[in-house]
């Protein structure tokens, strides 16, 4: 017997609220979404945050339209669960109530005090090798950004006394949703292993490293599995979502991790792109494993079986949009804006543009780092700059496929997902970037919230394990790579990489 759920994809510009069927025949089926957007706070000091109350209240306004639209009665949703951006801080006093606005996985103003840490004694890659080594044997993994969590809590320890005293719990995204709808302040352990604290080895809360950066262990919530159940929906808060109170609400996990899952990607070996307004190459793995050259590494996701070997690019989607916004002059549709980029041929006529508008991660950390348009001339069309923002992100992913292979063993066929997949060309794009054939599923921009439905359909008993999942999991496109463009690419790579390293002085001097 089918059940209807929905699922909430909580991304740093919106809210999408995901309907679909569940059952043990069909499993996984979407109805229908509905999305709405809230306020990123980009600040001067590189501090990027959100009213955790807009997450709400767009959740509340997309759950109304969409049971709406849809003609479902509320009484039929039978659970609600979640696929969030993840390492964003919110602290909460006791009755959960947020005491600052969120502070976004895209914050980058605790460099001093990571580094107060981190850069001392002796280095290796610039870290503290004993502190390197503690995390290592801990986590498995080793929080060597700026925008990790556990620097951002320091950083408001720091600034903000006042509202740190006031502080009974550190939350992330979802666990501020999942506590305004059930009163219970709980982590899935994706999440919680996103602030590098979690012990992986026995599962939980590690005291040895929150002594070694001062993190009040009182803080940190209880953790759960991505499955489990957080509580019952209290009726306050399903009068303001519009549902019926008492029905479950199932914890589900990170961005990262459910969009796997939501692709399919939960063999050992499966490698998915994703590009919505950040970006990643995530691979199942088996075993722990950090690379400090590349800042890769293996984290927990919601098979307890496997990892996600996750390297990220903080924008990604959001380049595309922001040469729409800024260059199209006649105003064009996102489909028209594809047909004029066609005249350009792979390469861009030699224009490269590198996707670092807000910093990168990896292969290098640098909040300093920016967007670069290279090799202009007086011939340069607006379409030559237009495709090769998008020719610049799959570039990017290249990179970091590359990097994840120097480690790991990866399956020939990739998996695409995210809003940039829904468009044919830029698919295509990425197969010619790549050199592989590139799959994409059905409803690519809703691979989070699938994943999230797809956890629910094992936590409510209708498949036995999460690897069930991939059998019911439907390709719709597969884009095979054209070998005279892979090898435009393949000799503009180079270049792409060197960006970075021949400009890493100015970019410092303009932005540090």
């Amino acid at each position: 017997m089918a059940v209807k759920v929905i699922t909430y994809d909580v991304g740093t510009t919106g809210m999408k609220a995901c309907m679909f069927n569940i059952s043990a025949e069909d499993s996984v089926q979407y109805i229908a979404g509905e999305t709405e957007s809230y306020e990123l706070h980009v600040l001067k000091n590189g501090g990027v945050e959100q009213e955790p109350d807009d997450w709400w209240q767009s959740m509340a306004a997309a759950t109304k339209i969409l049971l709406k639209k849809t003609g479902v009665a509320k009484e039929d949703i039978k659970g609600i669960s979640f696929c969030s951006q993840f390492q964003t801080v919110v602290m909460v006093d006791e009755n959960g109530t947020p005491l600052h606005r969120g502070m976004s996985c895209m914050d980058s103003r605790a460099d001093k005090q990571l580094k107060a840490c981190m850069n001392t004694g002796i280095k290796v890659e610039g870290l503290n090798i004993f502190k390197v080594l503690k995390y290592m044997k801990i986590t498995g993994a080793v929080s060597a950004s700026a925008k990790d969590p556990a620097w951002k809590y320091l950083w408001l320890k720091e600034n903000e006394p006042e509202t740190f005293e006031k502080t009974y719990k550190w939350l992330d995204a979802k666990e501020y949703l999942t506590c305004r709808a059930t009163g219970k302040m709980i982590a899935s352990k994706d999440d919680a292993a996103g602030t590098f604290l979690y012990d992986v080895h026995n599962n939980c809360w590690n005291p040895t490293l929150c002594k070694m950066l001062g993190i009040n262990m009182d803080h940190l919530p209880e953790i759960c599995d991505s499955t489990d159940e957080v509580g019952k929906l209290l009726p306050k808060a399903a009068e303001e979502l519009g549902l019926a109170p008492g029905i479950p609400v199932i914890s589900g996990g990170s961005d990262v991790s459910l969009c796997s899952v939501g692709a399919g990607c939960v063999n050992v070996g499966d490698v998915l792109i994703y590009s919505g307004t950040s970006g990643w190459v995530a691979t199942t793995v088996d075993r722990l494993h950090l690379d400090l050259g590349n800042l890769i590494g293996a984290l927990v996701g919601a098979d307890p079986t496997t990892y996600n070997y996750i390297a990220e690019v903080e924008t990604s989607g959001k380049c595309i949009e922001w040469v729409k916004d800024r260059m199209d002059q006649l105003h064009m549709s996102y489909e028209e804006m594809i047909e004029y980029i066609k005249e350009s041929p792979a390469g861009s006529n030699g224009v490269i543009f590198s996707p670092w508008m807000h910093g990168n991660r990896c292969p290098f950390d640098d909040a300093n780092s920016r967007g670069v348009f290279f090799n202009l001339d007086i011939t340069t069309k607006g379409s030559d700059l237009m495709k090769a923002v998008i020719e610049g992100v799959c570039m990017h992913m290249l990179w970091l496929l590359e990097a994840t292979e120097t480690k790991f063993k990866t399956n020939p066929v990739i998996r695409f997902s995210g809003g940039s997949a829904i468009a044919p060309f830029i698919c295509q794009i990425m197969a010619d970037v790549l050199g592989r054939d590139v799959e994409t599923i059905e409803n690519p921009r809703q691979v989070g919230a699938m994943g999230a439905a797809a956890l629910m359909a094992v936590s409510f008993g209708m498949l036995d394990d999460i690897k069930d999942i991939k059998k019911i999991i439907k390709v719709s496109s597969t884009y095979k790579p054209n070998p005279e463009n892979h090898a435009v690419y393949q000799k503009l790579l180079p270049v792409f990489k060197d960006l970075y390293k021949d400009n890493k002085k100015s970019f410092a001097a303009l932005n540090g």
